[in-house]
């Protein structure tokens, strides 16, 4: 099973009904499965606080949901992260690739990498950082623990993860 299959299994295993996603070359995979998964209703976000924005309402309606993006769009999130999910005790589980990391081909993408998981930290969202195929092992249980607590938490997947770019 390759691991874009098992992460979607895990997400639908855990309730997850709901997905949106912002495009990502190294998240690829994972979206086409998401996209083709009878049990998910995907749809795709032009932004990123966008996205948290349709997953706090499918919340609100009842379902698990969960966001698929790219840490490059990270800063622009903050609002909606602290006045919307947290304060609402919102559980969202946000799969991003981590870009800007060792292997990284692309200069620009080197700037967010630096600031991350210092904005996470600073939002006290629990980070997970996969760096390995068996990381995605820990998927299951991450996701059990974001809809125990009712807290958004961050899956950082970088290159080596994926096996490069």
């Amino acid at each position: 099973m390759s691991i874009s299959k098992k992460l979607v299994d895990d997400m639908v295993n855990n309730g997850i009904s709901f997905v949106t996603t912002v495009p990502c070359k190294q998240l690829g995979g994972v979206i086409e499965e998401v996209d083709k998964h009878p049990d998910i209703y995907h749809i795709p976000s032009n932004k990123e606080d966008e996205g948290m924005g349709l997953c706090a309402g499918a919340f609100m309606g009842g379902k698990r949901s969960a966001i698929i993006m790219q840490n490059t769009a990270l800063g622009v999130t903050v609002n909606t992260l602290a006045t919307l999910i947290q304060y609402y005790r919102m559980p969202l589980p946000m799969l991003i690739s981590y870009r800007g990391e060792l292997g990284e081909p692309v200069a620009c993408q080197v700037e967010m990498a630096v600031h991350t998981k210092a904005i996470l930290a600073q939002l006290n969202i629990p980070t997970y950082h996969f760096h390995d195929a068996a990381d995605s092992e820990e998927f299951d249980k991450i996701l059990k623990y974001t809809f125990m607590c009712n807290k958004p938490v961050a899956i950082l997947t970088d290159a080596s993860f994926w096996k490069g770019y």
